[in-house]
């Protein structure tokens, strides 16, 4: 099959012939058909398969001209970066269709983001956080959406998003079309779909968790993350090997250590990307790691689903992550559209049941590769693998109920009850006289009479 056999229009296959598009992938063939019927649909499909265009193609297809100031559908994703691709991918299919699309997520000025929605738009893409933030303000109206899309929703649970997509849900006309597409599905992911998925049909073209076949999986058993530091830098230093490289790391802190260390031995060639970074920052590494400026990108797993980039020859996992789902979607970042990947993962002995978890989740087993020997083991570890000291007695330590020397009782006249209103009659009967002067005055018009 190719985009000729899909019932698209003449201006969205001319788009598709610009990007150079000839066949649709698996999940873009199955879903067309169902999302173009209005059903509420749940899609599961490996990261890199095509899901953006996946539901953007049918819902493109039905939407017709309108110069209608409120916007008619609706896209949430987690992550700031996942907006910008997301209107991206948009603007390039809807290049010969005069769609109005707008992306708003935190972290820039809102009054700019209130301006551009007031102008019109039809298709809109936002975080959760800043798309309650306009709809508390009245600026924006949700009240003509027609469809809402849903991706990455599993990320949203991760971030603590639910209690603000149930309030989105809540003031969105009832009357409207879900859909939601992921590469895993957990169990808040289910409990969301019951609660606002009418019948939905599932379309699935692989299990949840099922890593792509042209994805190649390593993995090292590592002692320490200093060790995991010289094992990079062996491999790296292979330039015609390591063309592209993304690695994941679990938290910012250990993201700028690692950058740290790496930047010593390829200067110039590496950059860091997490949430504390500013946006212009993060947006101009990703634009030097996807036009080969840089060679070597380090992330958080908050980043993992904003990262679409072509030909990134390898994904080092040097943390393994706690979370199975994390893996996937971290592995799913190479081996896109069909192209070969690998994917590495470093395991401390700490790491070893994550590993097992992600191998269950998979069902394929990563295949270990002996430790390089040239690779020096280092005995040194750091803060956060340093174990904690254990204070077995100490008689100079008081117990958290003895009260400190520095503590005494208040004197007898500052030890009153709270008497709540009764306090101001108290006062009434100890001073005969009235506390406020509404009270004096009633009292005087009293004596007149």
């Amino acid at each position: 099959m190719d985009f000729t056999d899909l019932n698209i229009t003449a201006s969205l296959r001319k788009a598709i012939n610009d990007l150079g598009f000839e066949q649709p992938t698996p999940i873009q063939q199955q879903a067309f058909s169902p999302i173009l019927s209005g059903k509420d649909i749940v899609g599961i499909a490996q990261t890199g398969t095509g899901k953006t265009f996946a539901y953007l193609l049918p819902v493109l297809r039905n939407l017709q001209y309108s110069e209608q100031i409120n916007p008619r559908v609706l896209i949430l994703v987690p992550t700031r970066e996942l907006v910008l691709q997301v209107v991206q991918e948009t603007e390039k299919l809807s290049k010969y269709m005069g769609t109005r699309v707008l992306g708003v997520y935190g972290g820039t000025n809102i009054n700019t983001q209130k301006k551009a929605v007031v102008e019109g738009l039809d298709v809109l893409v936002a975080t959760p956080g800043r798309l309650f933030d306009l709809a508390a303000s009245r600026v924006l109206q949700l009240k003509s959406i027609q469809k809402l899309i849903i991706d990455e929703v599993d990320v949203m649970m991760d971030l603590g998003f639910r209690p603000q997509l149930m309030n989105i849900f809540d003031i969105l006309p009832r009357q409207r079309q879900n859909i939601m597409f992921s590469a895993t599905m957990t169990e808040e992911v289910e409990s969301i779909i019951k609660t606002i998925f009418i019948a939905p049909k599932k379309i699935s073209v692989a299990k949840s968790g099922t890593p792509l076949q042209n994805i190649q999986q390593y993995g090292y058993k590592v002692a320490n993350f200093n060790t995991k530091v010289n094992l990079l830098v062996h491999l790296l230093t292979d330039t015609e090997t390591y063309i592209k490289v993304l690695l994941f790391v679990n938290n910012k802190r250990i993201a700028d250590r690692l950058f740290e260390q790496l930047d010593i031995f390829f200067p110039e060639e590496c950059a860091v990307i997490h949430s504390n970074k500013t946006q212009n920052y993060r947006l101009r590494s990703i634009k030097r790691f996807e036009k080969g400026e840089q060679r070597i990108l380090i992330a958080t797993d908050i980043m993992a689903r904003g990262i679409d980039i072509d030909d990134i020859t390898h994904v080092i996992n040097v943390d393994t992550p706690e979370y199975p789902e994390n893996y996937m979607h971290r592995i799913g970042r190479t081996g896109r559209a069909e192209k070969k990947g690998v994917a590495l993962v470093l395991t401390t002995t700490k790491e070893e049941l994550y590993l097992t978890d992600i191998e269950n989740l998979m069902e394929v087993a990563v295949e270990k590769l002996p430790f390089p020997d040239e690779v020096e083991i280092s005995n040194e570890l750091i803060p956060e693998e340093q174990p904690k000291p254990v204070e077995v007695y100490n008689p100079l330590k008081r117990n958290e109920d003895e009260v400190g020397p520095a503590f005494h009782e208040k004197k007898a006249k500052n030890q009153k009850d709270n008497l709540g209103g009764k306090y101001h009659r108290e006062i009434k009967k100890k001073y005969k006289k009235p506390k406020t002067k509404g009270d004096k005055n009633f009292n005087r018009r009293k004596k007149k009479k």
